[in-house]
């Protein structure tokens, strides 16, 4: 391994060992639920949060100068000094099922996913099943309510079998594990998990990071996770790491898969951190990619 390899390395093992602390500053934004059809499918977006991270060279672009970063980001008319991901969850409403994907950082963390369900006409107690896509603070910190309880108490908590092993292994004995476990239900990647939801691995950023295809009357949408975080610097340099992935070269080779592949299939993609309400699709241009938002 070469002396600049090394660094690169070490940057991002140092900073992968603080993911949910020190990365993001959460910031709080006003409940929103935009709804939308797939198919027979009712689905919403739900607003959650914003996390703001600072362009140091720290989380986005490890080795890369803060400025070559800056440059990106003043293309696309962003600040250069921050950048800003919104933390956004899915639901999908079926005949007989009520279905969450991921919950964001929680009340405790100024999340307002419970009042962005309430505006998409929903009470928590209605919710039959939360996907989680991976057990990021950023994903799962919704599962707890404020009072500590569980906030979706007739839920199904849906995990991949490698990341519950994960998540226990690193949080063993936490109020979330203990609370949480009498109601996780895993599963190995590619499962079918209720009509029209089918898992698809993405590991990389977790060990068993998932994402959800979600499919009715021959549309499909991806939910894909965090295989891309920043709809500019994740797309227009989809090559570089970040300290967000657990494994950086899988991260980084689902990503660019990944994207290749949604920018030939043209399917709709949900994508949790992208500027709300995360719909769209990818399209390559350049040599790199762009996110073109659904139209309402």
């Amino acid at each position: 391994m070469s002396f600049r390899a090394a660094l690169v390395l070490s940057v991002f093992l140092a900073a992968a060992a603080s993911h949910d602390a020190a990365l993001a500053t959460p910031a709080p934004v006003q409940p929103e639920a935009v709804a939308f059809r797939l198919g027979a499918l009712q689905l919403s977006a739900l607003r959650d949060a914003d996390n703001v991270v600072a362009n140091d060279g720290k989380t986005f672009g490890l080795g890369v100068d803060p400025a070559i970063t800056a440059g990106v980001l003043k293309a696309a008319g962003a600040p250069t000094d921050t950048i800003t991901l919104s933390v956004l969850a899915l639901l999908c409403r079926a005949p007989g099922r009520t279905m969450l994907f991921d919950t964001g950082l929680g009340p405790k963390v100024h999340g307002v996913l419970i009042a962005s369900l309430a505006k998409a006409g929903l009470a928590p107690q209605a919710v039959t099943d939360v996907f989680i896509t991976h057990s990021h603070g950023d994903h799962v910190g919704g599962l707890i309510s404020a009072d500590g309880q569980l906030a979706f108490p007739n839920a199904a908590i849906h995990m991949s079998a490698s990341e519950w092993d994960w998540l226990r292994a690193k949080q063993a004995g936490s109020d979330l594990v203990r609370l949480i476990s009498p109601k996780v239900q895993t599963f190995a990647p590619g499962s079918h998990l209720a009509p029209g939801v089918t898992a698809v691995a993405l590991p990389g950023h977790t060990p068993g990071h998932s994402g959800y295809e979600i499919a009715s009357e021959g549309q499909r949408l991806l939910d894909v996770g965090d295989i891309a975080h920043s709809f500019i610097v994740s797309l227009a340099k989809p090559e570089w790491m970040n300290a967000y992935d657990t494994d950086p070269n899988q991260g980084r080779a689902e990503r660019l898969a990944e994207l290749k592949r949604l920018s030939v299939s043209h399917e709709l993609v949900f994508a949790p951190h992208f500027p709300f309400p995360g719909v769209g699709r990818i399209e390559a241009v350049d040599g790199a990619y762009r996110w073109r938002p659904k139209a309402p």
